[in-house]
């Protein structure tokens, strides 16, 4: 989808990736558990969330939204800690609870959302803002130079989310 749009994209693997160029971060779906044992694994957490700090743009979806998240109910294992939100994992349930629908996402208007073993954002703290509720929880949410989504922005053809992160 990013290239789609023009940009460069690298895949960032081991600790020596890092070394390469890059200006923007995307943490995506998957496993955030997983991600996040990977991470720090590979002692790609601190420098990554230093860069986070630091101001570098960053677009988490479904999984990178836990990895970015202050708190994550029920969880003793952070990831960055960088976006002020509490997430609860898995909270439209299992496989079986994935979904599809279209709802408003800040001032890009409606948007098509594809949620797969999706969690929500239970609280958003004073530092981020709410960018998009479905059926009254949030499932969006801004701070600055992050955006963090439960869905997947890139299983859709819509673009302006990705355009909107790489506006930042």
């Amino acid at each position: 989808m990013l290239e789609k749009l023009g940009a460069r994209v690298i895949e960032l693997r081991q600790a020596r990736d890092l070394e390469q160029s890059f200006d923007r971060l995307v943490l995506p779906g998957g496993e955030s558990t997983v991600q996040t044992k990977l991470i720090r694994e590979q002692n790609m957490l601190e420098p990554l969330r230093e860069k986070i700090a630091n101001g570098m743009p960053v677009l988490g979806t479904c999984a990178g939204l836990i990895l970015l998240a202050k708190n994550v109910e029920g969880n003793e294992v952070s990831g960055f800690g960088t976006l002020d939100v509490t997430v609860k994992r898995n909270a439209y349930g299992r496989q079986l609870g994935s979904f599809h629908c279209n709802s408003e996402f800040g001032n890009l208007g409606a948007i098509p959302m594809t949620f797969i073993r999706a969690p929500y954002i239970a609280q958003v703290g004073q530092n981020a803002e709410t960018l998009a509720t479905v059926d009254g929880n949030v499932v969006a949410a801004r701070q600055g130079n992050q955006i963090g989504t439960a869905f997947h922005p890139e299983l859709d053809e819509d673009t302006r989310i990705h355009q909107l992160f790489l506006d930042l």
